[in-house]
């Protein structure tokens, strides 16, 4: 029997293929944070990137697991340094995405994931053209509001203000590749690993990875 050999990226002798770069974008209440851990948790292949900001941190949060927490004077200097691949001020508070971090983890063929809005999207794709875009949507506004009240997390009139920039966020879907609709998490979560799976198996991506083969075949 003649034995078969698939010549692995190591082997093709050529630089690793750079990672992907995820974007997941949704107004607050929708599940993003949930079916972001969801995702890290199950899939090995996705490293999530922890972002600074200056709000405080909430009851369990961690330094460095949640967020980098840092101060507004220091958040306007790394912005003044260029430290940030997008950034942005929402509810009064800075978050941003280390340059640095995603650049090395790309470089190294790892996948990495953006948890941010849609402004922030919009900046990282003047960076990496090719980043995939995902956006979760609620089921309705009802249900969203519903969602925001059951946390008890927030006063009325920060739901308020919450319901208000849900509505703003949504205008932007059509920036995104990919949307989907979280009225069954368990669903949701087999969507977003399903687009994530299916991105890997891209012509590009595999003709990077697998250039040996690629070269021996085709």
């Amino acid at each position: 029997m003649t034995e078969h050999t698939v010549i692995s990226p190591s082997e093709s002798g050529l630089p690793k293929a750079p990672g992907r770069l995820y974007i997941i974008s949704a107004p607050s209440g929708a599940g993003k944070t949930t079916l972001v851990r969801m995702l890290v948790e199950s899939d090995p292949g996705v490293h999530l990137s922890i972002s600074s900001t200056t709000r405080p941190p909430r009851a369990g949060e961690q330094q460095g697991k949640e967020y980098h927490f840092t101060s507004e004077p220091e958040f306007l200097k790394m912005i003044e340094r260029g430290e940030f691949l997008e950034w942005a001020k929402i509810y009064n508070n800075y978050y941003g995405t280390p340059k640095s971090w995603v650049e090395t983890k790309n470089r190294e063929g790892l996948d990495i994931l953006l948890e941010i809005d849609w402004q922030g999207a919009r900046q990282v794709r003047k960076a990496f053209p090719g980043a995939i875009g995902i956006f979760i949507l609620p089921p309705s506004i009802d249900i969203l509001k519903a969602r925001l009240i059951g946390r008890g997390a927030d006063a009325k009139d920060v739901i308020h203000r919450r319901l208000e920039s849900a509505r703003d966020e949504m205008r932007h879907v059509s920036e995104f590749d990919y949307v989907i609709i979280n009225d069954d998490l368990s669903r949701a979560f087999r969507e977003i690993s399903l687009i994530i799976n299916a991105s890997r198996l891209q012509y590009m991506t595999q003709r990077q990875r697998y250039a040996g083969l690629f070269s021996t075949l085709c």
